[in-house]
């Protein structure tokens, strides 16, 4: 019975049996976007594949600008958003849609703070 509602309720769907690669989830990050569009725009853009539950567009910082999250309802959507707008051009840039990845973000500030406590270390002991 699990399986009908996840298949939208048609027997031996493909969404019932569809096996997904474990990277896929609802989480899509999104990089490359013009810096003015806009959280309407992005609705209507990421909308057209599912129901969206939030989006968070980078801010001003150097950093965070012309990114977003997209947070789909249905794993099956966001797979549908990344497989189609992967390279989609809006506003003269070609979007790049990937699966946002906890670990490898994590990994990455841990590294950041790893040479953060090495510099100081350095600092301390007058190494260079």
């Amino acid at each position: 019975m699990a399986a009908m509602a996840a298949g939208g309720g048609a027997p031996g769907g493909k969404r019932a049996n569809a096996r997904l690669p474990p990277e896929v989830g609802r989480i899509v990050f999104v990089k490359n976007l013009p810096f003015k569009i806009t959280p309407d725009e992005m609705y209507d853009i990421f909308g057209k594949f599912g129901a969206i539950r939030q989006i968070r567009l980078g801010t001003n910082n150097k950093e965070t600008r012309g990114t977003a999250f997209v947070v789909y309802e249905d794993i099956f959507d966001a797979k549908n958003a990344v497989d189609h707008l992967s390279g989609f051009n809006i506003g003269g840039r070609y979007l790049i849609v990937l699966y946002h990845q906890q670990a490898r973000a994590t990994k990455k500030m841990d590294q950041k703070k790893k040479k953060e406590e090495i510099d100081e270390l350095k600092n301390k002991y007058g190494v260079e």
